[in-house]
């Protein structure tokens, strides 16, 4: 898979535990199975799929799980971002091996406010690591996680090294121009957007993909968006924009990742829990977000 071919409705699959925490292999599975025929690709093992709370033999376990109930339907691109350079280049050559399309990695968190040139090497090494141009390689940029930005130079210079493509969770339009104007020049870099919320702003703006949380619970209305943009039919998208953060209201009540849990359940599909510290949602919760759901119409 060429860069450019991660194009869609881009799903951050949830992992699934159960109550002590072992990874739930039937959950896991459920859950592609439920999002598979609406989606365009998986991003795994990141922020919704619990990626930071597993050690590396349980990331890598969970990836081969995906990879195998995807069994080559839509391309795979591993979240492999840790907090050091030498795991996350571990974790680049097994998703490589293990059948993965590409790779994707947050900047190293836990260590804020690093240099440009610590940034740099970083990201370089772990392009390095797989060395292929046919394997790409993606710079995951949220500064509210890991508290190092990727800006426009970085982006443009990781480029010229080999980076080919970037989600951006920035929440930030102005930047998503800035980087396009950064990579300009790279007809194969691939500018995805991370979030639903700003999905017709960031079409408008060039992108072709969209990595989107909501797309684990709600895949159909993901799919239904980027439809009604691909049509040209602008007063649809808007509905389904506008549609999505009523959703995203919901979803932000409490942790985001155990309440995508509870609504699974709640849409008859066993997730499983997600991994300690999260835990499950109150049963007061649970019942404030199925009447907001049904109130949508969406139960």
């Amino acid at each position: 898979m060429k860069a450019k071919e991660f194009i869609g409705i881009i799903p951050p699959a949830l992992s699934s535990f159960d109550k002590d925490g072992v990874i739930y292999e039937k959950g896991i599975r459920e859950n592609i199975r439920f999002i598979l025929p609406y989606v365009n690709g998986l991003y795994p093992v990141g922020t919704y799929g619990c990626g930071p709370c597993m050690d590396i033999a349980e990331r890598k376990k969970v990836l081969e799980i995906i990879l195998d109930e995807v069994n080559g339907k839509v391309p795979v691109v591993a979240h492999v971002g840790t907090a050091d350079t030498k795991t996350t280049c571990e974790l680049a050559c097994h998703a490589k091996h293990a059948g993965a399309s590409g790779v994707g990695a947050i900047s190293p968190y836990y260590s804020p406010n690093l240099s440009e040139e610590a940034m740099y090497r970083h990201f370089a090494a772990l392009v390095d690591s797989v060395n292929e141009t046919e394997f790409p390689v993606f710079i995951y940029n949220n500064h509210h996680l890991s508290q190092n930005s990727i800006t426009p130079k970085l982006l443009k210079r990781l480029a010229e090294h080999g980076l080919r493509g970037c989600k951006d969770s920035s929440f930030d339009i102005v930047n998503y121009y800035l980087f396009h104007e950064a990579i300009k020049d790279y007809d194969d870099f691939n500018l995805i957007i991370g979030t639903e919320a700003i999905f017709v702003a960031a079409f408008d703006a060039g992108a072709t993909g969209c990595v989107c949380g909501m797309a684990n619970i709600f895949p159909e209305i993901l799919k239904g968006l980027r439809d009604a943009y691909l049509a040209g039919d602008r007063v649809r998208a808007m509905e389904l924009q506008y549609k999505i953060l009523e959703v995203r209201t919901v979803t932000k009540a409490g942790p985001t990742v155990p309440i995508m849990h509870a609504i699974l359940s709640m849409r008859g599909i066993n997730s499983g829990i997600p991994r300690s510290p999260y835990i499950e949602i109150s049963d007061e919760l649970k019942t404030s977000v199925r009447k907001s759901l049904e109130k949508l119409e969406l139960l």
